[in-house]
């Protein structure tokens, strides 16, 4: 569900873009297209993840907990740009989401009932 949030805050943002293009409000059209444009990859990559994460995936732990360690600097930047409610959600969000990431059930690989700690190969 924290996965789907984020998905749905940054498309948020990519429609910020388009908005700011649309009526003008961008002094560099260039860079707000190419921002945009990256802001919707991510977006769209986190929908993918949301998806994975709600039919129980397993690859989806990785790039989930490496999008919100990526966030935690965000979070650090945004406290010393003296914004710090946001800031605050975008840690808590974060940590959150790590904390969930990494708490999921692994993966369990069985070879046909066999323990793998007293199989040993000479």
């Amino acid at each position: 569900m924290l996965t789907l949030v984020e998905a749905l805050v940054v498309l948020g943002f990519a429609v910020f873009y388009v908005y700011a293009m649309v009526t003008g409000a961008t002094d560099d059209l260039t860079r707000a297209a190419t921002s945009g444009t990256l802001i919707l990859v991510f977006g769209l990559a986190l929908l993918a993840l949301a998806r994975a994460w709600s039919r129980a995936s397993q690859w989806a732990r990785t790039p989930t907990v490496l999008w919100n360690v990526l966030l935690l600097p965000v979070a650090w930047s945004l406290h010393e740009s003296e914004r710090d409610a946001v800031a605050l959600g975008v840690a808590a969000v974060a940590v959150a989401s790590i904390v969930a990431a990494s708490a999921s059930p692994g993966r369990r690989d069985e070879v046909d009932g066999a323990d793998s700690e007293t199989d040993v190969v000479s």
